[in-house]
């Protein structure tokens, strides 16, 4: 895999990779940033939620487990002194949905962090990654 990051002025950045989507990367102001857009260390949790994410909902699907959606909540602490990495992240896991059963839930999640996620496979090898999940009983007119 291959990606290209190019200065736009100070430490704001746009990069595009193989999928050939530019993303904006910038950082705090006082870190000679502009603020506006998405700082690195979001974006690496960001790439952690989704990877997860994108396997859950695979999992989920050839399970035929019918979920209205879900989220993933991500809590990271990071280090007080530099380089100020991740020391912990905990994911939490919503499913919307009705009847769902916490066994398919809770096997998903497994299988993708032991398994498949390769960004956490990356990340747990530096920083202990939790996980827990609830379950929101909603019908479908609840949410848009």
């Amino acid at each position: 895999m291959k990606a290209v990051v190019k200065q736009i002025e100070g430490c704001s950045f746009i990069g595009k990779a193989e999928s050939n989507h530019w993303v904006p990367v910038d950082s705090k102001k006082e870190f000679a940033g502009s603020d506006a857009a998405t700082h690195p260390m979001e974006l690496v949790l960001l790439a952690l939620g989704s990877c997860t994410g994108c396997d859950v909902a695979s999992i989920l699907e050839k399970k035929k487990v019918q979920l209205k959606g879900f989220e993933i909540h991500i809590d990271a602490q990071r280090a007080e002194i530099h380089p100020k990495v991740f020391t912990s992240i905990h994911l939490e896991f919503v499913f919307f949905g009705t009847g769902l059963n916490p066994t398919h839930l809770q096997r998903a999640i497994e299988l993708s962090q032991q398994k498949y996620c390769s960004v956490s496979a990356m990340l747990k090898a530096s920083v202990p990654i939790t996980t827990s999940y609830r379950i929101v009983e909603e019908k479908q007119e609840d949410r848009p």
